[in-house]
């Protein structure tokens, strides 16, 4: 039996990719390897979001060199988006590649590891894009987790075109996967002992299923908030959450559903991206921000004790420092309990990259992203300051990296908290007192 390694970079949309490419070839005979030097074939599935990304897996890509002049039978796979984005020009700058697949094309895999077998040497391709692959059926195998967290893919691709984003290119238009599938996943999953999931797509807003009547018009559709019901009802003791929310689609029927359900976690992602409006214009985000605010408003109605999170781009193209304060006021207002934030990167294909100019200085975006991050850790470290002598359920998730004696989980609102072990276990929940806390962390001790 052959052996298969695979890496995987990026977001948690790669990594559910990977359980979904792992099944795929367990499937057909091939075997799961933890460790790179056993196997025969190293799959690299990867993200393109960010140039840093691509550049790491380059980088890893060559440091492979080595391992393969040791091993001289191992094959090595770009997957992913960087595979679909890039093609013919990674095939021909990076020659111990073998083979490139992108996103949805993982099911001819098996027949490409055999192929690579057969004629040595010749680099293979499967980049074709698809209108209605979901890999609904498909149960994926789950990699290196906890056993009590997973992951469920329940749509896949985009059609929002952000000005800066290469997704909808790399990963084609939006396509949702038959509810059906995804409770009985969530079931399954239950069942093996997992308490929590979180349902993926790139906006799980605007997911849609629905079956055709008469005269091609949609029948019993299901839409996001209708999902996120079904998946609370598996169980009580099963938690929901979900990533990502676009705010432009984002409903008060979702907010109701959430509060309808108490195991729908309470904490929502919102990325805004910028606060000032021209920027969002520019960047064919869809809403305002006083839209925005209208949306966290909502939230705070509905889901009082909700957290809020985002990702935000510095220094996107023709940004000014008016437009940069516009961010900073945002986060003032908002007061994020945690943020993504980033330099812009342009993304060759994109409408940035073919239309807007990247003439914001390099240290210039440094600055403005630097001054983001030291606003969000005082707005964290306040937040936090506010946690302390509060009591949270909290799913207890495994040792603390500090210390064997302690435990770590997450509340409702994805907030990580530390505490003495005594006597709780993994996998359980248990109700954990605020004492303490730094900007990233909360430190308590068990209620009894």
């Amino acid at each position: 039996m052959e052996k298969v390694f695979i890496e995987t970079y990026g977001c948690q949309m790669n990594f559910a990719d990977s359980e979904v490419i792992a099944a795929i070839l367990t499937k057909a005979g091939y075997g799961l390897c933890d460790e790179i030097e056993e196997a025969d074939f190293v799959l690299i599935n990867t993200c393109a979001i960010r140039d840093n990304a691509e550049q790491r897996v380059r980088h890893r890509v060559r440091e492979l060199r080595a391992l393969q002049g040791r091993h001289k039978g191992m094959r090595i796979g770009v997957l992913g988006c960087m595979a679909e984005r890039l093609q013919s020009r990674l095939m021909a700058e990076e020659d111990n590649v073998s083979f490139v697949c992108g996103p949805d094309a993982y099911r001819r895999l098996p027949e490409m590891l055999a192929q690579v077998r057969r004629q040595s040497g010749e680099c293979l391709a499967a980049v074709e894009l698809s209108t209605t692959e979901t890999y609904a059926e498909i149960e994926p195998v789950r990699l290196g987790g906890n056993g009590i967290s997973a992951y469920i893919s329940i749509m896949r691709g985009c059609q929002n075109y952000c000005a800066y984003c290469v997704v909808p290119y790399t990963r084609g238009r939006e396509r949702s996967r038959d509810p059906e599938t995804i409770v009985r996943e969530a079931r399954t999953l239950f069942e093996q002992g997992y308490r929590e999931v979180t349902l993926l797509g790139q906006n799980v807003n605007s997911y849609s299923w629905g079956v055709q009547g008469e005269q091609g018009v949609q029948d019993n559709t299901v839409g996001f908030p209708e999902l996120m019901a079904r998946v609370a009802e598996v169980d009580p003791q099963l938690r929901v959450r979900f990533a990502t929310s676009h705010p432009k689609d984002l409903s008060d029927k979702l907010l109701e559903v959430m509060a309808k359900y108490p195991n729908i976690c309470r904490c929502i992602h919102l990325p805004v991206q910028s606060g000032s409006d021209r920027m969002l214009k520019l960047m064919n985000r869809k809403y305002t921000v006083e839209w925005y605010l209208d949306r966290v408003a909502a939230i705070r109605r509905y889901l009082p004790d909700c957290s809020i999170t985002t990702d935000v781009i510095a220094g996107f193209s023709t940004e000014t420092l008016e437009d940069h304060e516009a961010t900073l006021r945002l986060f003032r207002k908002v007061r994020y309990d945690y943020a993504y934030m980033f330099k812009y990167s342009l993304r060759e294909g994109t409408y940035a990259w073919k239309h807007l100019a990247d003439d914001i200085a390099e240290e210039e975006k440094t600055r403005r992203l630097n001054e983001i991050i030291a606003l969000q850790g005082e707005i964290a470290l306040e937040n936090n300051r506010k946690e302390v002598g509060k009591e949270y359920e909290v799913l207890v998730e495994g040792e603390s990296h500090r210390s064997k004696e302690q435990l770590f989980g997450r509340n409702s609102q994805n907030k990580v908290i530390v505490f003495d072990r005594r006597d709780a276990v993994p996998g359980t929940y248990r109700r954990v007192r605020v004492d303490s806390c730094t900007a990233a962390t909360l430190l308590g001790s068990l209620v009894q």
